[in-house]
């Protein structure tokens, strides 16, 4: 069973990722990117829906133009996982 991440490694996994914030109300991290255009928006949100298939761990988010709002959160275990930090670590890595 995944488990939910206890404070200490959050604190620690957080302070490594790039402008994931805590969501208010939810054990969840959240994070807001703007792009060129659509193109570029979708073309993110494509290579991100890869990964997420392939870790059979998928985000919620939202697309608007050129704005994508993404959150991750272990249904599962009910809040913040490794996964969801894999996860945040790869969009990182693309994102530069």
């Amino acid at each position: 069973m995944i488990q939910a991440l206890g404070s200490e490694a959050r604190t620690q996994q957080l302070a490594q990722l790039d402008g994931w914030q805590t969501v208010e109300g939810r054990d969840a991290i959240q994070r807001k990117l703007s792009f060129a255009d659509f193109n570029e928006a979708f073309g993110f949100m494509t290579r991100v829906a890869i990964k997420a298939q392939q870790m059979d761990h998928h985000p919620e988010w939202s697309n608007v133009y050129n704005k994508v709002e993404i959150v991750l959160s272990t249904h599962e275990a009910n809040g913040l996982t490794e996964r969801d930090i894999e996860l945040a670590r790869f969009i990182d890595s693309i994102t530069g």
